[in-house]
């Protein structure tokens, strides 16, 4: 009884539909403006069936668009480092080597730092195969970083100024009393310059410079400037200064190598 209920109502559903395409046929083909009503919506449901396959096919392919844009930003970041580091060597090169002759200047990155010491060092990307020397001094054009102790064949080892057994033979003023510079131990651009006759006089303010009495750094190069100070057994001051260099901010350097300094060091008794 199902199958002779079942039969009947697909036979009249097979009617109508045949009858309907019957229809549209007849009016898409003799009435021009049901034909033009009848284009325009199969161009529509054509248009919306495209739009969806295109997102969907988007969709897909979002993860290749991903990977293709994040291989040409590192592409992009790489080219704008190196640029970065151009344009570093020629700053560098430019502020130093007509400024401190007869010194070979080499610009270098920090790769490694420590600060939270009493014997700091650091560690820059450049070694003996791009022209770097131990004992050759690390500088800025904010002052002074360090000192060279040993260099591989890409990196260097370097005692920083933030060092307790590393101390900078510094001038008070232009043509003022020398001393030992050496770091305070606390800040991160605090110095104390040691040894300073008393009947020298000086005013807070004041720059320091290196003192040129040394071959590892050139002469003249301003370090900070002159704060408060106290005396020392009597005979000397320790003047505070605050140094231009803030070691917190350090990234690029200059090593610097005195061209003269192994004959210098033969003379030395």
């Amino acid at each position: 009884m199902r199958q002779q209920t079942v039969f009947p109502k697909l036979a009249n559903l097979a009617v109508f539909i045949l009858l309907e395409i019957a229809s549209l046929y007849l009016i898409t083909h003799n009435a021009p403006l049901q034909r033009t009503w009848v284009g325009r919506a199969g161009h529509a449901f054509m248009g919306a069936v495209w739009g969806r396959t295109q997102a969907i096919g988007s969709y897909f392919s979002l993860s290749r668009t991903n990977e293709e844009l994040a291989r040409e930003n590192q592409e992009l970041m790489d080219q704008l480092l190196y640029a970065r580091e151009r344009l570093q060597r020629q700053k560098v090169d430019s502020l130093y080597q007509e400024s401190h002759p007869g010194f070979t200047l080499i610009p270098a990155e920090v790769v490694k730092m420590s600060r939270n010491k009493q014997h700091n060092y650091l560690i820059l990307n450049r070694g003996y195969a791009d022209g770097i020397q131990d004992k050759s001094g690390i500088i800025t054009r904010h002052g002074v970083v360090g000192i060279v102790d040993a260099v591989s064949e890409h990196h260097s080892f370097v005692f920083s100024f933030q060092n307790s057994d590393v101390s900078i033979s510094a001038r008070l003023g232009e043509e003022g009393s020398h001393g030992l510079l050496v770091w305070d131990g606390i800040t991160s651009n605090g110095a104390i310059l040691k040894e300073v006759p008393l009947h020298y006089r000086y005013q807070p303010g004041d720059t320091v410079f290196t003192s040129g009495h040394s071959v590892i750094f050139p002469p003249d190069i301003p370090l900070g400037l002159v704060g408060d100070a106290h005396v020392v057994n009597g005979s000397t001051n320790e003047i505070n200064v605050v140094l231009f260099q803030d070691f917190k901010t350090l990234r690029y350097v200059s090593v610097a190598h005195n061209n003269s300094f192994d004959e210098i060091e033969e003379l030395t008794p």
